[in-house]
Parts: C-alpha cells; structure tokens; sequence
C-alpha cells in the first residue's frame, strides 16, 4: 500500500530577505514598487468605473496627475509631523525626512492631499468632484492593500508577538528593543490588506445595489476604513504619539469614522439616488466663409455659384461608370 505523504505546512509567515535590488547603479526598491503597483491599479479601476458612470474616458489619468503627487507629498508631511521626533529630536538628521524610500507615509495625508490635488484636477476639467470620488474609491483601497506589501519587504509596522500558525517572522535587526528575543509578530500588514481588499468588494456591492452618488460611496470608504483601521492600530508595537492612552491614528479613524457615517446620512436624505454625469456640448461647427469674416450675402453668393457650375460640369450620362460610348 503505497504511503501518504502529507507537505508540511509552514509554521510562520517569512519576511523577504531583500527589499532592495540593485539595477546597475540604480536601487530599485520593493516599497517603491509596491506603492507604484497600487497607484497603476487604482488609475485602472478608477477610469473603467468613471466610464461605466457615464464619465469620459482617460479623464481618471489626468486627474491622477495631480492628485497623486499630492497624495504622497501629504502622506510624508503627515508622517514626519507625527513622528518629528525621529527626524528633528535629538541625534535625528532632519535630511532623513526626504527619505521616502525607507518608508513612513500617512495614509490620512494622502487622503487629504490627494483629495486636494484631484479637486485642482476636476476643476481644470470642469468635472465634479464627488462622482470622481466614488468611481475612485475602491481603486483607492485596493491601491492601500497593495501599498501595504510595502511594509512586508521593509519589516516594519508589525503587531505584537503572536505564536499563531500566521506568525510573521521578523529579523533581529528590526525588533524593538523589548521583543529582542521574540520571532514571530502579528502581520499587520497583511490584516490590512486583506481588509482593504474586502471593503473594495463591499463598495462595489453597495454602489450596485443602492446606486450610491454624491459622494456616498468614497464616504463609506472612509467609514469602512477606519473602522478595521482602528483595531489593526491597536496591534501594533511601532511607535507612536498616544493621546488618552491611545494611538493617534485610532482617535483619527474614530473621528473620520463618525464623520463619514454623518455625511452618509445626512446626504442620502438632502440629495437621495446617483447624480448623472452630463457631457460637454460637442464643438460647433463654423463655416468657412463665417469663419474668414466673409459677410453672408457674399456666402449665398458663392453657394449659388457653386451650385450653378456643379451643374455645368455634370457629366452625360452615357459617359458616366458603365455606360461606355458605343
């Protein structure tokens, strides 16, 4: 009787061995790559979902031009201000804060930067800013989940230590001072992930089968956000300003979640259904002796003598194609 060999499953989760490769003497890093994987697949699901709305097409692409610089500018800033003691305290470089590479970017700065930018955008176009908002929404949450694989390469924002089957390994070069002798945290990073994935799939549920507008649906983003958010935060072991015993980011998704329900509420009742999209006016089309200056009746008077000599030149019809002369 042949022997069953069942594959032994890992005990834990590995962290890469590298998060940096070198291209010739350029380093291309898996942070960056992460974050630009995200952005490429919220552009993608931003603009099919735009179209399906009845927007134009390509109009997500021009709009991600401003709103993305913005996003990861305001993503830094928000870092850097609530961790400034790691870049300006003591025995800090404050050079290090240009350093995006290394990691550290806020995801409610991106949120409010990249609002900002992507409201500049539609300005531009003359396009609305809250139907652009819930086509983008759930390419934005997908763009986090992907972003946060960013943080497995870089072994940082890890949870507490956990002897779970999904435990992440994390080297000793990474662990804070109090867990020197622990191997296996919390992967926050892939909670995260797989939260944002699925708060992807329910805006696309609930914007089907309520036909949400005016904003709800990037609002229920928010909403769903924060409220995995807010627990996650409370896992992890990096550091952070605490206010009331609690993590920054926890206080902040408390309060963006109430706000968000808020606006939910009082908007489905103000504004109720999806807005329609209405396209720009086609060109008109100008005539070339209105065009020139030419006064109309000197335009009747060339159509008249246009028409007069088209009929001139008809041709017999015994000339005409098939009808050869005998």
């Amino acid at each position: 009787m042949p022997t069953v060999v069942f594959a032994q499953l890992p005990a834990s989760i590995p962290s890469p061995s590298n998060a940096v490769w070198q291209l010739g003497p350029i380093p291309v890093r898996a942070y960056a790559l992460c974050i630009l994987a995200g952005i490429l697949v919220a552009i993608w699901v931003g603009n099919r979902r735009w179209i399906a709305r009845g927007g134009a097409p390509g109009v997500v692409g021009d709009i991600a031009v401003w709103a993305v610089p913005f996003g990861i500018v305001g993503a830094r800033l928000y870092h850097v201000a609530t961790d400034w003691e790691m870049y300006f305290g003591p025995g800090a470089d404050p050079v290090d804060a240009l350093k995006i590479w290394q990691g550290g970017l806020g995801v409610w700065g991106a949120i409010a930067m990249g609002a900002l930018g992507g409201w500049i955008g539609a300005k531009r176009r003359g396009i609305p800013l809250p139907p652009l908002a819930d086509a983008l929404a759930p390419g934005i949450v997908l763009a986090q989940a992907i972003g946060r694989f960013g943080n497995w390469f870089n072994q940082e924002l890890f949870g507490r230590p956990t002897d779970l089957p999904w435990g992440l390994e994390i080297d000793p070069e990474f662990r804070p001072d109090r867990y020197a002798d622990v191997e296996t945290f919390h992967p926050t990073f892939l909670y995260e992930a797989l939260w944002c994935v699925a708060v992807a799939l329910i805006l696309v549920w609930a914007d089907r089968r309520f036909r949400m507008g005016h904003g709800r649906v990037f609002a229920l983003y928010v909403a769903l956000y924060t409220l995995g958010r807010s627990y996650i935060e409370t896992l992890r072991v990096d550091p952070a300003r605490e206010v009331f015993g609690l993590r920054l980011n926890v206080w902040t998704s408390v309060v963006l979640f109430a706000g968000a329900v808020i606006y939910i509420v009082v908007s489905a009742r103000m504004r109720p259904g999806r807005e329609v999209l209405s396209q720009p006016p086609p060109e008109p089309v100008v005539e070339v002796g209105r065009l020139s200056g030419m006064p109309d009746n000197l335009v009747a008077g060339r159509e008249s003598r246009e028409r007069e000599v088209g009929q001139c030149i008809t041709p017999h019809p015994s000339t005409r194609l098939g009808h050869q002369p005998a």
